[in-house]
Order: C-alpha cells, then sequence, then structure tokens
C-alpha cells in the first residue's frame, strides 16, 4: 500500500509551507496518522511534529450534452497536512 499519493501544491499550501512549515499530502484513505508521519519522515528524511487529517467525499456532477444529460461523481479523497520544526523543509522541486 503507497500511503503518499502526491503532494497538494496549491498557492495556498505554498504559503503554508513558507509561513508555517506546513506540508499538504493527499493520502490513502486507509492510512492512518501513525503510517503517514513515517512515509513522510522515510520518503523525505525529515522529521515530523503533528499530523492533520481530512476525508473529502465524492461530488455528483451533472452536464448537459448534445447527447443529453451525463451524471457522475467525483473520487473521494484524504488529505494530510503534516508541520515540521523549524529549520527543516521540503522541496518538491528538486527532482525535477
Amino acid at each position: 500500500m503507497s500511503i503518499l499519493i502526491k503532494p497538494v501544491i496549491t498557492e495556498k499550501m505554498t504559503a503554508a509551507s513558507e509561513d508555517l512549515n506546513r506540508y499538504g499530502f493527499i493520502v490513502d484513505r486507509r492510512a492512518n496518522k501513525i503510517q503517514i508521519k513515517s512515509a513522510v519522515e522515510d520518503m523525505y528524511g525529515v522529521s515530523v511534529l503533528s499530523v492533520r487529517t481530512m476525508t473529502y467525499g465524492g461530488k455528483s456532477k451533472s452536464r448537459f450534452t448534445k447527447g443529453g444529460l451525463i451524471q457522475g461523481k467525483t473520487n473521494a479523497f484524504k488529505k494530510a497536512i503534516v508541520q515540521l520544526p523549524e529549520g527543516e523543509s521540503i522541496d518538491f522541486y528538486s527532482n525535477i
């Protein structure tokens, strides 16, 4: 089970990482805070102070097309906010 799916790179999370040393990740929905903490520490080589998680449900979407009404649903996901101690950071752009 791969716990970390992808990092959240938005304007809001970039500001939080610069000001408060917090980083966001989309994680596996079955992962708990202890597993998320160990996965971040193993992958990026940093120590983690705290982990906050939130679960988002899928949204129903519909649109009108020439062929009629198309309905669907977006995927549900879990997001984790990881706080690092002062002086440590994660560089998401180092391997590009």
